[in-house]
């Protein structure tokens, strides 16, 4: 599967824990990523200090679902399905 022009879902559902600039602690679970633009695009894509979780992230129906709106709530539902106690 192909990501959705401008979803963002991966971007705003899930935690990061690894630093990503401008959020030196990474971001908490359905907070937007400060690097992820107006249009919905990563800012740093491509770049070395983008963190290595979100270049291994790959699309897929079951996590994205058939919208964004949909991707919000599966990523968001997998993020609470695995988290540690």
């Amino acid at each position: 599967m192909e990501c959705r022009p401008g979803c963002g879902a991966c971007c705003i559902a899930p935690s990061i824990s690894s630093p990503i600039p401008g959020m030196p602690h990474g971001k908490p679970t359905g907070e937007r990523c400060v690097q992820l633009s107006v249009d919905m695009l990563c800012m740093i894509f491509g770049q070395p200090d983008r963190p290595l979780v979100c270049g291994g992230f790959a699309a897929d129906p079951e996590v994205c679902g058939d919208s964004s709106e949909e991707a919000i709530r599966l990523i968001g539902w997998w993020e609470q399905a695995t988290s540690v106690a």
